[in-house]
């Protein structure tokens, strides 16, 4: 195996020229952030400078973004880098939680947050969602899973919400759910992998206790790379320091992300801060973009009017197409290939997600050119 190793030499990537997936609209490189990646891109190239906490780095200024900037931006006391979303929900989690509590998360969940709370040892009672087609969730739905938890003599240490979620890009009434969780003395811990970095989010205007973000699905930074930021009375216990190493935080394992996926979301920062506030042309935009994809047969899952990029779509005609086609259910991710257009997953056609997050009208136009060609197209044969 180790004498024919030039295929790990030549890594390029296949992509379309227009780019519709969720995971990555949000994550795309500033030109700013692309030289950062260049220039820090080897390991540990930020260590250096650092004089035994990461996130005291004042050159390049880690210190400033961290202690300074970030706090503002997501409405928090404190922040700190993490490796991502899953890890951030995860030291909170091990931090504030005692193994056999219960956490109570909503049922559009991203399964990390289910895996986060499995790995540290708590139990899940879910706030289940109205079903097809709003999958809404209720924040009355928070206090009766609180109140079933309790049912089974358990203590409830925890409530997440993901706001939005990542399968219907659905926004819950954040504020009213930290208000069902307060009722109780349960602090909220808000996912926003799909907001932060796309949208105006305060954690304090929320009403939520615990903030995590995604700088690679949302901060337009090269991953993985997170931020978590908490108020004052949690981040207390999430960032306490070591008895034994003085300067280094437990739950970080002292430093985290110790390179280009920090320095790439410094570089993107000020990009990002300027593109939030195009924020409510975003949501006008998705949503022009769901009229013109139902009026070619598919049916839009969620909430209504739309209130995020990211979409998800039934598509029975689709699916009608994917039983004839030669292709068969790989015909769309195909064809669209073949127009340019990738990221929605090969074998998709009866129900699938994109977003339109950072596209023009004109990239949509031909987003929908390519859907109605490729449906007339198997009309015909």
């Amino acid at each position: 195996m180790l004498d024919n190793l030039e295929k790990f030499t030549n890594l390029k990537r296949d992509i379309a020229q227009i780019n519709l997936d969720p995971l990555q609209r949000g994550g795309i490189l500033t030109p700013a952030a692309r030289a950062a990646l260049m220039e820090w891109g080897d390991g540990y190239s930020i260590c250096d400078f650092c004089a035994g906490r990461l996130d005291r780095i004042k050159t390049p200024p880690v210190e400033e973004f961290v202690h300074e900037v970030l706090p503002e931006f997501l409405g928090t006391d404190e922040v700190r880098i993490t490796h991502g979303a899953r890890e951030g929900k995860f030291a909170a989690m091990h931090a504030l939680c005692e193994k056999g509590d219960w956490v109570v998360m909503d049922g559009n969940a991203h399964y990390t947050t289910v895996l986060a709370a499995e790995r540290a040892g708590l139990k899940i009672e879910y706030v289940p969602s109205s079903g097809e087609p709003s999958y809404a969730i209720r924040a009355e739905g928070y206090a009766e899973a609180i109140e079933r938890a309790y049912e089974h003599k358990g203590n409830v240490s925890m409530a997440v919400l993901t706001y939005p979620d990542g399968n219907y890009g659905n926004m819950a009434d954040a504020r009213a759910v930290a208000d069902a969780c307060h009722d109780y003395g349960v602090p909220l811990l808000l996912n926003g992998a799909y907001a932060v970095g796309r949208m105006p989010v305060s954690a304090r205007d929320l009403g939520a206790d615990i903030i995590v973000g995604s700088g690679h699905k949302s901060m337009a930074a090269s991953g993985p790379v997170g931020v978590l930021g908490a108020s004052e009375e949690y981040a207390r216990i999430i960032f306490r320091l070591s008895p034994t190493k003085k300067n280094k935080e437990v739950e970080l394992l002292g430093c985290t992300v110790r390179g280009a996926p920090l320095l790439t979301m410094m570089a993107s920062f000020p990009a990002v801060v300027e593109r939030i506030r195009s924020w409510p042309e975003e949501v006008e935009k998705a949503r022009w973009f769901v009229a013109k994809m139902e009026r070619l047969g598919m049916e839009q899952q969620g909430d209504r009017p739309h209130n995020h990029d990211l979409i998800f779509f039934k598509a029975e005609n689709l699916y009608a197409i994917s039983q004839i086609a030669k292709k068969g259910r790989y015909f769309l991710y195909r064809d669209l290939k073949d127009h340019g257009i990738c990221g929605i997953k090969p074998g998709l056609t009866r129900q699938f997600k994109l977003s339109t997050f950072g596209l023009s009208r004109a990239e949509l136009e031909t987003v929908l050119g390519a859907f109605e060609e490729i449906i007339i197209s198997y009309a015909k044969a």
